[in-house]
């Protein structure tokens, strides 16, 4: 299990749900590296809520913890700057370091969604660009983050909660390694 292998299994999980074995097999995934890691997973309770739950119940709650409820929205362009010019330099930055590292995501989501953000991550470490990696979360995506944790959990049980409280353990981790993930 790699690096890149956790952030793009997380990416999936993040991202609107497709199917309930694709969601297991992501999971399972990011527990296995964490665990490898020695580190806890704070993910668990998602991992019930998918083996419970139908695959359109897993829409309707995605739906409803993200898109309806704009505390827990997963654009960390939102958690930083609200709606202001500075939300759109930070937008233009994320996106031209997608460009210069030829990074290309998928057309239907803005750039500072998290889950985009995560696959971003995943390519630099298949790349090996380690620095860049780590520099890039610890300015462009732990300061977004940290806002979106906090800005839900005072409201927020919710088990897709425990995901973006995983890419925070992820992010962290990765940015304490000293040697190439």
């Amino acid at each position: 299990m790699s690096i890149h292998e956790s952030y793009d299994g997380l990416a999936r999980l993040l991202d609107y749900p497709q199917g309930k074995q694709g969601l297991l097999e992501s999971y399972d995934s990011l527990a296995a590296f964490l665990s490898q890691s020695g580190l806890e997973s704070p993910a668990a309770p998602f991992q019930a809520l998918v083996r419970s739950s139908t695959l359109a119940e897993l829409q309707e709650d995605y739906v409803a913890h993200f898109d309806f409820n704009p505390a827990a929205a997963p654009y960390l362009g939102h958690h930083l700057y609200g709606d202001n010019q500075k939300k759109g330099a930070y937008m233009i930055s994320v996106k031209q370091e997608f460009g210069r590292h030829d990074f290309e995501p998928a057309e239907n989501e803005l750039p500072d969604h998290l889950a985009v953000l995560l696959s971003f991550l995943a390519h630099l470490a298949r790349r090996g660009e380690h620095d860049f990696r780590r520099r890039f979360i610890e300015e462009m995506v732990m300061p977004g983050l940290d806002k979106l944790v906090a800005s839900c959990a005072p409201r927020s049980a919710s088990p897709w909660l425990t995901l973006v409280e995983a890419a925070g353990v992820l992010c962290s981790a990765d940015c304490r390694e000293v040697s190439p993930c």
